[in-house]
């Protein structure tokens, strides 16, 4: 017998899917409901390994961890990495199977991936009391709608109901939710139970007469509003394009410990992939990240992070471009403190051989490590456990660039000169301990008088985010609602809007 299941889609991108999904998740697992998350596709730099090795989207994982399950391919059998403004990566079932555009994908190799989707999920239901689906940017994308398989393909395939979210911060939320409907196909508008509004201030009793209005509109009732609150944001998906200030989410933290902060600057490079590696810094006391695409943004910085990026050779000319690269070179004289992430670790090396990404052939880094980087066909995606300034760490790969370390000292799988350092490692800051030494390191070399938290926990700070999005669901949805609808489908009888989808 199939676990329930739902499907969580949206008015717009970033109405908050991914939120919604990972709350709902808590609540449920809460409640003893044996859950996980399913992503049919998605569009993101922001990208997690798992265990077994194959490479899924960081919304996912999060999303996972509300679940308190393990993460594995199902859960995202398609990722799509940007390389471009009309190309992309494509990853399936946690492995890269070619780079295509946006007009081959969706003139036909989607469609062929239906059913490998629907099996995915098919195969967490078996498994699960409860599936929660996050859809992709809107429903009701008519110019797509021929090869969907992440929204309305994937909830008709598997007869799943439908919760369209919709962020009221932005205005027209009632329009956007009445046009997402009114747009379907009758197969599909049969499967949209209703609504959730997501981040509402104010107070709720002057939203209720439109939200009658809506009902008697579109015969679809509204499971919840909840509340905006602040730093609520788990790994999002990121697109293209990343906001140069907001990406770390806000949060209240402790004051410093020490005298001073500590000032991060994070070059914001093309096509930056897994930004969320310096979520872990913007959590301790006392340091200030933000993210930079000017070099006297450096200037005052302690400590300059270049990040990952799906674009290493495009990385470096940007960086060249801007005059970024001088700064860097800069600092690294100075014996002022630079880490390398990644493909950033890998442009801070000598020369790179790329035949694979960019195609670029020989191309010379900005020479401030001994490093010499060849990119592979094979993707490397590993879950690396180690020891570095005397604690442990573990992270994850994600990366074509084989680097070949030439001197200086060794740090995790790369190397560090003076005060550069470079590694391929994502997601090493979030080892507590390690975090702290680096940070006292970075403190030392910048002349600050900056100590660490003895205490922060990053690990435990994630459980706080995803707690606070169960209660969000729990004190702000109809929950019983909710779960009749997990447990037995959309409504019977639910009315036709016209006009519908073209023909």
């Amino acid at each position: 017998m199939s676990g329930g299941g739902l499907l969580v889609a949206g008015t717009t991108s970033d109405a908050g899917k991914s939120v919604v999904t990972a709350g709902i998740c808590r609540w449920l697992v809460r409640r003893g409901v044996k859950v996980a998350p399913f992503k049919a596709q998605n569009m993101s730099l922001n990208s997690f390994v798992t265990r077994e090795g194959a490479e899924i989207g960081r919304a996912q994982a999060m999303q996972a961890q509300a679940c308190r399950v393990e993460p594995t391919a199902l859960m995202n059998p398609v990722l799509l990495k940007p390389g471009g403004e009309r190309s992309s990566q494509v990853v399936l079932l946690g492995k890269p199977v070619g780079e295509m555009s946006a007009r081959g994908y969706h003139g036909g190799r989607q469609q062929r991936l239906l059913g490998t989707v629907l099996d995915c999920l098919a195969e967490l239901r078996g498994t699960y009391d409860a599936v929660i689906c996050e859809g992709a940017g809107s429903p009701a994308e008519i110019n797509l709608r021929r090869t969907d398989i992440v929204n309305m393909g994937i909830a008709r395939g598997a007869g799943l109901p439908v919760l369209v979210v919709g962020d009221i911060d932005r205005g027209g939320v009632f329009a956007s939710f009445f046009g997402t409907v009114a747009l379907l196909a009758p197969e599909d508008q049969a499967l949209v139970a209703g609504f959730l509004v997501n981040k509402f201030r104010g107070d709720v009793s002057l939203l209720e007469p439109g939200l009658e209005m809506l009902h008697g509109l579109t015969g679809r009732r509204t499971y919840g509003v909840l509340p905006f609150r602040h730093g609520l944001g788990i790994d999002e998906e990121d697109g293209l394009r990343v906001s140069l200030r907001g990406t770390v989410r806000e949060s209240a933290v402790a004051p410093p410990v020490g005298e001073d902060v500590l000032r991060v600057a994070v070059c914001a490079v093309p096509l930056m992939s897994n930004f969320t590696d310096v979520d872990a810094l913007a959590a301790e006391p006392g340091v200030v990240v933000r993210f930079v695409d000017r070099p006297e943004e450096l200037a005052d910085a302690d400590l300059v992070v270049v990040p990952g990026t799906r674009g290493t050779v495009r990385a470096l000319e940007w960086l060249r471009e801007r005059g970024l690269a001088d700064a860097i070179a800069r600092r690294v004289a100075e014996r002022r403190p630079v880490l390398g992430i990644c493909g950033g670790f890998q442009l801070l090396g000598e020369h790179i051989e790329d035949d694979v990404e960019s195609r670029a052939g020989h191309v010379d880094g900005l020479g401030v490590l001994p490093v010499r980087v060849r990119f592979a066909r094979e993707k490397t995606l590993t879950r690396p456990v180690g020891e570095a300034l005397g604690e442990p760490v573990e992270g994850y790969e994600i990366h074509h660039g084989v680097a070949e370390v030439l001197g200086g000292d060794p740090f995790l799988d790369g190397c560090r000169v003076g005060q550069t350092w470079g590694t391929h490692w994502h997601g090493s800051l979030e080892s507590d301990g390690f975090r702290r030494a680096f940070l006292r390191e970075v403190a030392a070399a910048a002349g600050r008088r900056f100590v660490p938290a003895p205490d922060t926990s990053f690990a435990a700070l994630r459980e706080e985010q995803l707690d606070r999005l169960g209660d969000l669901i729990e004190q702000h949805a109809d929950t019983d609602a909710l779960w009749r609808l997990i447990e037995s489908g959309a409504p019977q009888g639910l009315p036709f809007i016209p006009p519908g989808a073209p023909a």
